[in-house]
C-alpha cells in the first residue's frame, strides 16, 4: 500500500468515527480496524491521537482557510472603503462552508466535526485552530464589527457562537430534516434551499435590538467613556 493511501484511509476513517463518535470514545484501534492498517502506520504518519485530530481538522480548514481570505479580499476590493454589509459576509461565510465538504467527505461530517470543535475540544485543539486559523476568523470578526457598529463588544461574541451554533446543528441534522420535510411537507430540500431560509433567520439574529437592560448598560458605558 502506497504512503499516500495509508495517510489517506486514515483520515478517511478517523474523520467519520470522531464525526460519529466523539473523541473520546474514539480509540485508535477502532481506527486502525476499521481503516485495515496497523497501530504502528498511525504512529509513524501521525505520532499521537492528538495529532491526528489535528490532521482531520486541517484537512478541511487548510481549503476553507485559502477560500475564505481569497473570499474576503474580493469583498473588499469590490467594496473598496466602505463598509461591508452583513448580509453579504454571511453569505460569503455560507459559501465557502459549502464549497470546502464537496473536496472532502461531506457537508455532514464537516459540520459535526466543527460541532465537536466546540463541545469536545481540548485545549490542544482550541490551540491548534487559533494558531493556524485565528488569523481569517479574526478578520471575519473585525469585518462583523464594523458591520454592526450598535452592537456591544460582548453582545457580538454571543451572536456570532448562537449563530454558528444554528448553523452547525441544522446543517449536521442534514437528513433528519430532510426526511421531515419530505414525510410532512411534502418539501424535497436541498443544501441551497437549506441555506437560503436560514440566512434571514440568522441575519435577523445578528441585527435583533438588545434586550432592555443590556442596551441599558451599554448607553451607561458609552457615556462614561
Amino acid at each position: 500500500m502506497a504512503q499516500s493511501d495509508t495517510v489517506s484511509r486514515i483520515l478517511d476513517t478517523a474523520e467519520v468515527l470522531f464525526a460519529e463518535r466523539g473523541f473520546a470514545e474514539t480509540s485508535l484501534r477502532n481506527i486502525t480496524s476499521k481503516a485495515r492498517v496497523n497501530l504502528a502506520a498511525v504512529n509513524y504518519h501521525f505520532g499521537s491521537k492528538k495529532a491526528l485530530i489535528q490532521a482531520v481538522f486541517s484537512r478541511y480548514l487548510d481549503p476553507f482557510t485559502q477560500r475564505f481570505h481569497s473570499a474576503l479580499d474580493e469583498l473588499e476590493s469590490r467594496y473598496a472603503d466602505s463598509t461591508i454589509p452583513l448580509e453579504e459576509l454571511l453569505e460569503t461565510m455560507a459559501s465557502t462552508v459549502l464549497a470546502v465538504p464537496a473536496e472532502r467527505n461531506s457537508l455532514k461530517v464537516f459540520m459535526r466535526l466543527l460541532g465537536l470543535a466546540y463541545s469536545q475540544a481540548q485545549g490542544h485543539l482550541r490551540r491548534h485552530i487559533q494558531e493556524q486559523y485565528g488569523d481569517v476568523f479574526t478578520r471575519f470578526t473585525e469585518l462583523v464589527r464594523k458591520a454592526t457598529p450598535d452592537l456591544p463588544d460582548a453582545e457580538r461574541f454571543w451572536r456570532l457562537h448562537f449563530m454558528l451554533g444554528t448553523v452547525i446543528f441544522t446543517l449536521s441534522g442534514l437528513d433528519a430534516l430532510r426526511d421531515i420535510a419530505s414525510k410532512d411537507y411534502q418539501e424535497q430540500v436541498t443544501v441551497r434551499d437549506l441555506v437560503r431560509r436560514l440566512r434571514p433567520v440568522v441575519v435577523a439574529a445578528m441585527n435583533a435590538p438588545l434586550p432592555p437592560d443590556i442596551n441599558e448598560e451599554h448607553h451607561a458605558n458609552a457615556h462614561v467613556s
